[in-house]
C-alpha cells in the first residue's frame, strides 16, 4: 500500500530537505550526487554516479531504505550489504520520527549507509 498524501505532504518535505543539505557542490554533482525515490511505503536514498563502462549513463546506488509500518505507526531503518539485500540497521532498527532517522544518516555512526 502506497503512501496516503497526507503522509507525503508531512514526510517528503523532511526527505527532500535532507538531500538538498547533503548533496555534493554543484560542479561535482556530474559525478556524484545525491537522490531519492517513493517506492510503495518506502522512501530509498541512493547515490548518483556514471556508470564505469558507460560513464554518459548514470547509476542509482541504494544506500538507506525507511519503510513506514501504518499499522505499528513506526519506520522501520534498512541498510544495503554487500549481498544486495536489506538488511534491518540493528543500531535502530525503528523509530517514530522520521527526523531520527535523518540524524543517523547524517551521523553514520558504523559506517552502514555511507561506507
Amino acid at each position: 500500500m502506497a503512501f496516503r498524501q497526507k503522509e507525503l505532504k508531512n514526510w517528503e518535505p523532511i526527505i527532500a530537505s535532507y538531500i538538498d543539505e547533503e548533496r555534493p557542490p554543484k560542479k561535482i554533482r556530474p559525478k556524484i550526487d545525491l537522490g531519492y525515490t517513493i517506492k510503495e511505503q518506502s522512501i530509498i536514498i541512493y547515490t548518483i554516479r556514471p556508470k564505469l563502462d558507460q560513464p554518459k549513463e548514470k547509476m542509482k546506488i541504494p544506500a538507506a531504505k525507511i519503510t513506514w509500518g501504518r499499522r505499528q505507526q513506526i519506520w522501520k531503518i534498512y541498510w544495503q550489504r554487500a549481498d544486495m539485500n536489506w538488511h534491518s540497521y540493528d543500531p535502530l532498527p525503528q523509530t517514530d520520527k522520521l527526523e531520527k532517522f535523518i540524524e543517523e544518516l547524517k551521523e553514520d555512526p558504523y559506517a552502514c549507509f555511507w561506507g
